[in-house]
């Protein structure tokens, strides 16, 4: 039984240049996710998918491997995570190399833990089901949340929630954004990861930070010292 971790990671980043290698806390961010894979105890394989030549050298000097480079027409911004880790599959395959389980590991998630990539896979075995991956819950109820239009006037999304309490709410949770366990099969498959054939492991909101923008860099930065600090 083989389990690969694919680490995608390519070159373009328009929002904020040099993304995925940009220094983290004293170090390229796309570090983290590598060693975080590296000292799991669940992956034979650490493999970072890449189009671009400097991060395929800085991913290799922190003990990935590159053993291909991603193709351009899988390398933009259409691209789709599940296309990226099919490429990597499909490659593995031509070397005779055909893994039972694969995890994708986002390369700009600096709170990712190595105990909770092997836990995740512990309930991937367990469960049965085609994939496993992180969420963490919605900081305020989903229920209560309102759009606005083009004058400026609002309305809820679900009006018939407005006089529900907020503790009576159901609890409502989104992507962690970290990693995603799968059978081999479905992601070849290309099925859906948001149905009844997965399962979601559960990050505390203080380990989650989706990074997007440079507040956000800094945001999760500022959160990482407090971090640091508890442990």
């Amino acid at each position: 039984m083989m389990r690969v971790a694919i680490i995608p990671a390519r070159g373009a980043s328009k929002r904020i240049p040099r993304k995925n290698i940009k220094h983290f806390d004293g170090k390229p961010i796309i570090a983290y996710s590598i060693e975080a894979a590296l000292n799991a105890n669940c992956f034979e394989r650490v493999i970072v998918s890449t189009d671009d030549a400097e991060i395929a050298e800085i991913a290799m000097a922190y003990g990935a491997e590159v053993p291909f480079m991603r193709p351009a027409s899988i390398a933009d911004d259409h691209a789709t995570t599940i296309e990226v880790v099919q490429h990597a599959i499909q490659y593995l395959q031509t070397q005779g190399v055909d893994p039972e389980y694969i995890c994708c590991i986002y390369a700009t998630a600096p709170f990712i833990q190595s105990v909770n990539l092997e836990r995740a896979y512990l309930l991937l075995e367990k469960k049965k089901c085609n994939y496993v991956y992180s969420v963490t819950q919605f900081s305020f109820p989903i229920q209560r949340a309102i759009k606005i239009n083009k004058q400026g006037a609002s309305i809820m999304f679900t009006p018939e929630s407005f006089y529900t309490r907020s503790q009576d709410l159901e609890e409502a949770f989104h992507d962690a954004g970290q990693f995603y366990w799968g059978v081999t099969q479905a992601f070849i498959q290309g099925e859906n990861m948001f149905s009844s054939h997965a399962f979601t492991f559960k990050l505390p909101r203080e380990e989650v930070l989706d990074i997007d923008t440079l507040d956000d860099w800094s945001y999760a930065e500022s959160m990482f010292e407090i971090l640091k600090k508890k442990t």
